[in-house]
């Protein structure tokens, strides 16, 4: 049981790792020129996207451990696309907020080539997670819904700003 609370520890632990540096991206941006940028009218206030990354970033972790638990064949596959999309994730936020004071509008496109491709990483993850857990492909429905919904918030701010 003690591998088991640790294997749930350390895929928490990464998701936290992703999260902080994710934080330190956007908290000087976020203030800085994102707050008057052009965005999407449909665009949530800035308080939402805490604890909604929060929840999604705990079922990612858990997702995960459910996968590793079960220890296949098919669980490295699965891990390691679940491993790239979290890549995906983590550069994402320095690229929209951190680059765009350095490069303006191109680090709005790279960062929407990058969010569309975690889409589809996040899509094939869940794809390799469903058939070793239900559950655990099912925990990141969310997270895919959140990133293409992302995704849009990303290309209006690309094409308005």
């Amino acid at each position: 049981m003690g591998i088991q609370v640790l294997g749930l520890l350390a895929f928490l632990a990464a998701s936290a790792l992703v999260a902080g540096l994710g934080g330190l991206a956007t908290a000087t941006n976020v203030d800085g020129w994102y707050a008057t940028a052009d965005k999407a009218p449909w665009s949530p206030p800035n308080w939402v996207f805490g604890p909604v990354w929060t929840l999604l970033y705990t079922a990612m972790a858990v997702a995960a451990w459910l996968v590793w638990r079960r220890r296949t064949a098919e669980t490295r596959p699965a891990l390691t696309a679940y491993a790239v999309q979290l890549v995906l994730n983590l550069l994402w936020t320095p690229v929209f907020f951190g680059l765009y004071p350095a490069l303006g509008t191109p680090a709005l496109w790279i960062a929407f080539v990058i969010i569309v491709t975690l889409a589809v990483a996040v899509a094939v993850t869940v794809l390799y997670f469903g058939p070793i857990s239900r559950t655990a492909g099912l925990l990141l429905l969310p997270y895919l819904a959140w990133v293409v919904f992302a995704s849009s918030l990303n290309l209006w701010v690309a094409l308005n700003n």
